[in-house]
């Protein structure tokens, strides 16, 4: 009978995205034997689609007010020892152009494949083997402390076990919940999953706004006391674009988001300049924002007065739409959930890891990283910054 090989490492990192390669790079390099197993067929696939293709590898204003988490303090000691300038030495080092888009987002003039390559070559230069293509069956914690990882290819041995899953989100680039039933397999507690920054479903896409999708405009969007100013998208199932997708995360079900549609307009002033004028309150507005979404907004919320000329306009009726213009509230009845949702909010519980290791308090040698545990990045290159710090937490650990 054909017996399986054995074999024993140092460190095995389960998982080839962001936070593994940066780890297994960190770890191969202090001189650690490291292996790093990848289901998928290629590593980095997140980091390929990400960015429209140009990865948004970090962001120049990373604090720790822009994550979240049930314990927003644990991310500080992680982010604090491996800045985006850390992140940002590297890529130059490799000679990657780069750019700095809005709000300090930061993303390569050519294409995302440069930042996976880079990687590759860090964990080559730290003799890291990689195992591509390779379905784990079980792994056991083992009564002398160490980890057994049953492969496709073999059994293999460690004393330290570092997962870097990531979340549930885009299933059909090969996103599993398996870093997440092996927390539950040790112990460690989970905090509530869900889909975060994910475009919004609604019910107002009946009332008209569904025949406006591809309409966007510059807003602001409110959940939860927190605000957005960037881009929103109506779609044909809601709301999309970076306002909504940021907002989203802070989203619970049946709980209102807020929208100002005109953040720049001053309806006062815009009252003054056109109250004698002979032409219709929605013929000044499309003068202001998209022609199609003052239609469509006018049709739903003002259709008695949309065609009024300004100077037979009654105040209080377009203060009543200057309002809601810069005060629209929507119940989304859910989201487009992991399908479309860019991260995963929630995973393995903080208070279960060391914020400086990334290990786990009480399972010695296993390690959790990047998108597995609960802390989520607001959209920009935050959730690529995160996992570039933990994993290198982890790397000089484990």
């Amino acid at each position: 009978m054909h017996t399986l090989s054995s074999f024993t490492f140092d460190v095995v990192i389960i998982g080839g995205g962001a936070a593994g390669l940066m780890c297994a790079a960190v770890a191969g390099k202090r001189g650690r034997k490291v292996l790093l197993i990848e289901h998928a067929e290629k590593v980095g696939k997140k980091i390929l689609i990400s960015g429209g293709g140009r990865c948004n590898f970090t962001n120049l204003h990373t604090s720790p007010a822009n994550y979240l988490s049930e314990n927003p303090h644990f991310c500080k000691s992680a982010l604090s020892r491996y800045t985006p300038h850390d992140f940002i030495a590297l890529v130059e080092q490799y000679g990657i152009e780069y750019h700095e888009k809005t709000l300090g987002q930061l993303f390569c003039n050519d294409s995302s494949r440069h930042i996976v390559q880079m990687l590759e070559s860090e964990c080559k230069a730290g003799g890291v083997e990689c195992w591509i293509g390779c379905d784990i069956q079980t792994v056991t914690h083992n009564a002398d402390s160490t980890f057994t990882v049953k492969t496709a290819r073999g059994n293999v041995s460690t004393e330290s076990l570092v997962i870097a899953t990531g979340g549930l989100s885009i299933p059909k680039m090969g996103a599993t919940d398996f870093g997440q039933r092996l927390a539950k397999q040790f112990g460690l507690r989970l905090t509530p999953m869900k889909p975060a920054l994910v475009p919004i479903t609604t019910d107002e896409a009946a009332h008209g706004f569904s025949a406006i999708s591809g309409v966007s405009l510059d807003a602001v969007a409110e959940c939860s006391g927190t605000a957005f100013r960037e881009n929103i998208l109506f779609t044909h199932r809601g709301l999309s674009g970076p306002a909504v997708l940021q907002a989203s995360s802070y989203w619970e079900r049946d709980e209102a988001m807020l929208f100002n549609t005109a953040p720049t307009l001053d309806f006062e002033q815009l009252w003054q300049e056109h109250r004698s004028s002979k032409t219709t309150l929605k013929n000044v507005l499309a003068q202001y924002l998209p022609k199609r979404f003052v239609e469509a907004f006018c049709d739903v919320y003002a259709h008695e007065i949309a065609n009024t000329t300004f100077s037979n306009l009654p105040l209080k009726d377009y203060t009543a739409l200057a309002e809601r213009l810069q005060a629209w509230s929507i119940i989304p009845n859910g989201t487009e959930g992991y399908a479309k949702a860019e991260v995963t909010a929630g995973g393995v519980d903080t208070n279960e890891l060391s914020s400086k290791t990334m290990e786990s308090k009480n399972v010695h040698g296993l390690y959790f990283i990047g998108e597995v545990v609960d802390v989520t990045g607001w959209l920009g290159g935050y959730n690529f910054q995160w996992a570039w710090a933990s994993g290198v937490a982890a790397g000089q650990a484990a």
